[in-house]
């Protein structure tokens, strides 16, 4: 069955979402169609406002709709720990966990030769100068756990080496309600590795 131009348009931008196929992209255009005109016109109103007001925070590259995001703006927060992280999605991923209460910056990607990223592509520069500038005293680098992001920890690791700061990486290993058996061997090998001291009384 041919579909009339406008829901095949509809279509075809829904497909180039993240984790949408042709039989999911067929059904949320079937949704919106037998939608009322006022639900289809408050989202794409949504969809332009986010557009036009979303921007990056001027000091850690967050998204926020003014000059600073609120984590910036939070006189609540140690303004001595950094937290880097490769996407403002990261940075909302950690937020969720209610555990760290520093600040944050964000690289705005990693690094990867394959496609042409390099360091200067990279909020880099930007992290060496709040370091400088903000008395930090410790920076935890929180990059996925892949190749470009190990690749990116140690770039940075080398940047800050000449700095009076403490650097840290996120801990590696075994998941909570994990087993031995399931775990691969380089998982497992980081988990031997990143082993912690218990401490009594047991």
């Amino acid at each position: 069955m041919r579909f009339p131009s406008s829901i095949k348009l509809l279509i075809e931008e829904l497909k180039r979402l993240p984790g949408i196929g042709e039989k999911n992209a067929q059904r949320l255009a079937f949704h919106l169609l037998g939608a009322s005109t006022e639900r289809a016109q408050a989202l794409a109103s949504a969809l332009v406002k986010m557009k036009e007001t979303i921007r990056h925070c001027d000091r850690c590259f967050n998204l926020t709709e003014d000059e600073f995001c609120e984590v910036c703006l939070d006189p609540s927060r140690s303004g001595g720990l950094l937290c880097v992280v490769q996407s403002p999605r990261d940075l909302l991923a950690i937020e969720g966990t209610g555990q760290f209460r520093g600040r944050y910056h964000v690289l705005m990607g990693v690094l990867s030769p394959m496609r042409g990223v390099g360091p200067e592509d990279l909020k880099v520069n930007q992290l060496l100068e709040r370091v400088r500038d903000e008395k930090v005293t410790e920076v935890i680098v929180a990059t996925n756990l892949d190749v470009e992001g190990e690749a990116t920890a140690s770039y940075l690791m080398t940047a800050l080496g000449s700095m009076d700061v403490k650097i840290s990486r996120i801990a590696r290993g075994i998941p909570i309600g994990g087993s031995l058996e399931q775990a691969d061997s380089l998982t497992l090998g980081l988990a031997i590795d990143g082993r912690l001291e218990l401490q009594g009384p047991f």
